[in-house]
């Protein structure tokens, strides 16, 4: 699929763009520690950024939709840059200053991911390899919040955390650049589409969806203070960040065997459906007292099925979403999971931390999943 013209560079500067959405939540934590503030403000503040997306991803995508990639992708990251850079100079002392800044760091985040999705199809051949673009485009995802938040730690205890948070803006620049001014990207436009204020949420089987992909996120959120309840639980601090890693490492090579062995025709809604069923089954091992080696190997299987879940909801959603709504359809999936990502972090720890809290989250997930079902197979994009 990367031999096709365009489709490297695409890719490459999507995920480098999106870099800042990995970095900025663990930079913002060490700057405000670094400047005098609790752990609790300092993590008040890394919600405030993840939570911000969901207000500007959505709005960029219609926009989008409506006027082409190039501008608003540079406005986007015109704004992230700034924010990022003002808070990197003056530091995070002036609280209300600095929330104010990480509101707009997230809100400001540039449709990279809807608009790469939108672009598969007039780049590739044929809906086989727009499948295998959403599979290893769902992937790139666990590199960004593996890589991102590794990075922001390297470089804050080289240099500082106010060094993190300038390579995140000088990430989100380049990347945004360079996808921003691919030819593809700048000749693309959406198809014709009726006025309509609610625009991709108009279909009625996409609320649903996007309730249940609110949960699947929940799932990885709260799997992050599982892994420091139950490194806690057995003393062995390596746990806390060695849980999620192994999820996520899974998870790509989830992606690499399901677009080997997919199927040559376009999944329908029972296999999604299935999926999140098997996706939710695979949490129950976890609630065994299991000693740390067999946790990790535990934690392997539902990681190995959140990108494949991930890629045929992501699938889905763009098969609901109405002629001219592809890059705001995107954006609210983004949107679902992140708050879904921090509802299941804010919601696992008055809980204690228990692997029960991700698979409640997976089984409503699945529960919502399985009201849209029907024959009808699901083309490969909109």
């Amino acid at each position: 699929m990367l031999r096709h013209r365009y489709c490297s560079r695409l890719l490459i500067a999507s995920v480098t763009g999106r870099l800042s959405l990995g970095m900025v939540p663990v930079a913002l934590i060490l700057a405000a520690k670094a400047d005098g503030h609790s752990l609790a403000t300092a993590s008040l503040l890394a919600a405030l950024y993840g939570i911000s997306p969901a207000m500007g991803l959505p709005l960029l995508g219609r926009f989008a939709d409506r006027r082409g990639l190039p501008l608003p992708v540079y406005l986007g990251a015109g704004l992230v840059a700034t924010a990022l850079g003002v808070l990197a100079v003056a530091g995070t002392a002036n609280l209300p200053l600095t929330a104010v800044c990480v509101l707009l760091a997230g809100a400001g985040c540039p449709p990279l991911e809807g608009g790469l999705r939108s672009l598969w199809p007039t780049v590739l051949p044929d809906d086989a390899h727009v499948r295998t673009a959403y599979t290893l485009d769902s992937s790139t995802q666990e590199i960004v919040y593996v890589t991102g938040p590794a990075l922001a730690i390297a470089l804050a205890g080289w240099l500082s955390p106010a060094a993190a948070l300038t390579l995140a803006a000088a990430a989100t620049l380049a990347g945004s650049l360079a996808f921003a001014t691919a030819h593809p990207a700048r000749t693309w436009r959406a198809a014709p589409r009726h006025p309509d204020r609610l625009g991709a949420l108009r279909p009625p089987a996409m609320r649903p969806l996007l309730a249940a992909l609110v949960f699947l996120g929940a799932t990885v959120g709260a799997l992050d203070v599982a892994g420091i309840a139950v490194a806690e639980k057995q003393n062995a601090a390596w746990l806390a960040g060695a849980l999620p890693a192994i999820f996520s490492a899974a998870g790509i090579l989830g992606g690499a065997i399901f677009v080997r062995f997919q199927p040559s025709t376009a999944p329908r809604p029972r296999h999604l459906a299935m999926l999140a069923a098997a996706y939710a089954a695979c949490w129950l091992p976890l609630l065994a007292p299991l000693p740390a080696p067999l946790l990790l190997v535990a934690a392997m299987l539902p990681g190995a099925l959140f990108v494949p879940l991930l890629t045929v909801a992501s699938l889905t959603l763009t098969s609901l979403a109405p002629p001219g709504t592809s890059t705001e359809a995107v954006g609210w999936l983004s949107s679902a999971m992140r708050l879904g990502l921090a509802a299941g972090t804010a919601l696992a720890g008055p809980l204690g931390g228990h692997f029960a809290v991700p698979l409640m989250a997976a089984a409503l997930c699945t529960l919502l999943l399985g009201t849209r079902t029907g024959p009808r197979p699901l083309p490969a994009a909109a």
